[in-house]
C-alpha cells in the first residue's frame, strides 16, 4: 500500500527526461528536462536541472546565470500594499516627470544583484505619484511592473488544455487555429473513453491525437488515419505519455483507405525487397563469376596445386579496386538488411492497424485537417459501427456544410444512415473577476472554428425489419366473450 502511495506520489514530481511546460504569464512553452541544456525561454537561457525533484505548479526564480531557484512564499504584506492610496486620478498628470529613477539608474540596480521585488519596491519609493493614485491604478502599476521585472516561471505537468493553449498563443496555425474550448467539445461529441476504439484524422501536430490518447488513458486502441509520407506527432509528444500508452496507438495511411475497402490491400511487401535483393546479388555474381576466372588461369600455372596456390591466388587478386569493391558490396547488404528489418516493422504495423479497421465496428471518428473533409468523411464513416459519433472541425463553415447536404442526400444509399446532425460555432469570453472590478476582456478570440456532428445508424437493418413487419398479416380481432347467466 505504502508503494502504491509513492507511485501516485511520483507522478507530481519533476524527474530528468519529464516533458514539462513553461510558463510565465500567458505565455507557454513546452521543453523536456533535461541536465547542462540551455533553453530558451522569453528571450532569457535557462538551465532547468534545479528543477528536478521538485513538484509541479512550482514558481521558480531565474538567478544569474540563468539557474532557477524555487520562489519563497511572501508571508509578511509588502510595503506597497500598505501604502494609503488616493480617492481619484483626475489630478494626475502622465507627463513622464513623476519617475525619479532614470533607465540607468534601474540598469545599475539589476547590475548590483537586486531582485525584481526590489526593484519595483525602489521605482514605487521614488514615484510622485503612486500615492496618489487608487488603489485599483496601484494594483495595475504593480502588476505591470512585476510583468517588466520579475523573473518568475512556473513548470506545468502538461495536459490537453494547457498544450492546446500554448499552440494557439505561440502557433494557430499548425493546429488550423483549433482553440481548446472547441477540442474540448470534440471529445465530448465524440464520446472518447477508455475502452474504445476511436479513428482520428488531423493535421494539428498530433495535439488531437494526444487529447484522444489521454482520455481514454492507456485503454482501448486509436487508429491514426495520416496523409503523406508518415504520420507527424510532434505534439503527442509533449505530452510525456508512458510507453503502454503508445502500444494503443496504430497508424494507417490514408491513401490505402480505399484499397481496404475494396479487399486489395496487399501488405506483404515481399516484391518490394525480391526486387532490392536482386539488384544488391548482381554485382556480388559477377564478382564470383570474375573470382572464378582468375583461379583458372592461375590453376594452369599451377599444375592443379594445393592450399599454396589458392592462398597465391587470393593474393594476386586482392587488388585495391577489389578491396574498395567489396566493402561497398559488404555495406550495400548491410543497408539491405536494414531496409528490410524497416519494411518488415513497417508491414508488421499496417497489418495490425488495417485488423483494427477490417471489422468496421470502430466506436468513433474524430476529424480536424488542413484538407477537404467531405471525402475524408464519406470515407471514414464506413468503419464506424452503428450508433456510434463521429466529429468534424474545420476553421470555416462552407466545408462543413457540404459534409451535411451530402451527408442528408448520400447517407441511406451508400454510406448507412446518420442521425442528429448538428453544424455548431465556438464561442468564448473571458471574465476578469477582482472585487469591484468584474468585467469581461476586451481582448478575445474572434472565432474558434466550427463542428459538424451526428450519429450512425444501420438502416439496412432498419429497412429489413420494416419490409418484414410489413409483409405480415394482421393479427386477428379477439372476440368479446360474454358471461352466461344461470
Amino acid at each position: 500500500m505504502a508503494e502504491s502511495i509513492e507511485d501516485d506520489d511520483s507522478a507530481y514530481i519533476i524527474k530528468e527526461g519529464d516533458y514539462v511546460v513553461l510558463k510565465r504569464g500567458d505565455i507557454f512553452k513546452a521543453v523536456q528536462i533535461q541536465p547542462r541544456k540551455k533553453v530558451m525561454f522569453e528571450k532569457q537561457w535557462l538551465f532547468l536541472e534545479k528543477a528536478i525533484g521538485q513538484l509541479y505548479s512550482t514558481a521558480f526564480e531565474v538567478v544569474s546565470g540563468g539557474h532557477l531557484e524555487p520562489q519563497k512564499a511572501k508571508t509578511t504584506e509588502s510595503s506597497a500594499d500598505a501604502k494609503e492610496a488616493g480617492v481619484d486620478n483626475r489630478n494626475i498628470v502622465d507627463d513622464g516627470k513623476s519617475q525619479k529613477l532614470t533607465r540607468d539608474d534601474i540598469e545599475t540596480l539589476k547590475e548590483q544583484g537586486l531582485k525584481g521585488q526590489e526593484i519595483i519596491q525602489q521605482l514605487i519609493e521614488n514615484s510622485s505619484t503612486f500615492s496618489d493614485k487608487t488603489e485599483f491604478s496601484q494594483q495595475k502599476y504593480i502588476k505591470k511592473k512585476k510583468k517588466k521585472y520579475e523573473s518568475t516561471i512556473m513548470i506545468l505537468r502538461p495536459s490537453c488544455r494547457i498544450l492546446a493553449m500554448m499552440y494557439h498563443g505561440r502557433e494557430p496555425g499548425k493546429i488550423c487555429h483549433l482553440r481548446y474550448d472547441t477540442l474540448a467539445q470534440m471529445l465530448t461529441l465524440g464520446n472518447i473513453h477508455a475502452g474504445s476504439k476511436v479513428l482520428v484524422f488531423e493535421t494539428c501536430s498530433g495535439l488531437v491525437l494526444g487529447a484522444v490518447m489521454e482520455r481514454m488513458g492507456g485503454y482501448g486502441s486509436v487508429v491514426q488515419m495520416y496523409p503523406g509520407d508518415g504520420p507527424v506527432q510532434a505534439g503527442l509528444e509533449s505530452f510525456g505519455f508512458p510507453p503502454h500508452f503508445h502500444d494503443t496507438l496504430h497508424t494507417f495511411p490514408i491513401c490505402h483507405v480505399n484499397a481496404l475497402l475494396a479487399g486489395t490491400l496487399d501488405t506483404d511487401p515481399a516484391k518490394e525487397l525480391a526486387a532490392d535483393s536482386s539488384d544488391a546479388s548482381v554485382p556480388s555474381k559477377a564478382g564470383e563469376e570474375a573470382g572464378r576466372t582468375d583461379t583458372d588461369t592461375g590453376g594452369e600455372g599451377g599444375g592443379g596445386g594445393g592450399e599454396s596456390s589458392l592462398e597465391e591466388v587470393k593474393m594476386e587478386t586482392s587488388t585495391p579496386a577489389q578491396v574498395e569493391q567489396s566493402e561497398r558490396e559488404k555495406l550495400k547488404a548491410i543497408r539491405l538488411q536494414e531496409k528490410q528489418e524497416k519494411m518488415e516493422v513497417k508491414r508488421k504495423k499496417l497489418a495490425e492497424a488495417a485488423a483494427q479497421l477490417q471489422g468496421k465496428n470502430a466506436d468513433g471518428l474524430i476529424i480536424a485537417s488542413r484538407f477537404h473533409p467531405a471525402p475524408v468523411l464519406l470515407g471514414l464513416i464506413k468503419f464506424l459501427a452503428p450508433s456510434r459519433p463521429f466529429v468534424v472541425y474545420s476553421q470555416y463553415k462552407e466545408p462543413l456544410i457540404e459534409c451535411y447536404t451530402k451527408l442528408k442526400e448520400h447517407g441511406s444509399k451508400e454510406h448507412g444512415g446518420v442521425v442528429n446532425l448538428r453544424l455548431t460555432d465556438s464561442w468564448l469570453r473571458h471574465y476578469q473577476v477582482l472585487p469591484n472590478r468584474t468585467h469581461p476582456v476586451l481582448q478575445m478570440s474572434g472565432g474558434g472554428g466550427y463542428l459538424l456532428s451526428g450519429t450512425t445508424v444501420d438502416m439496412h437493418n432498419a429497412k429489413a425489419a420494416s419490409s418484414q413487419q410489413a409483409d405480415k398479416p394482421p393479427p386477428a380481432k379477439k372476440l368479446k366473450l360474454t358471461g352466461s347467466e344461470g
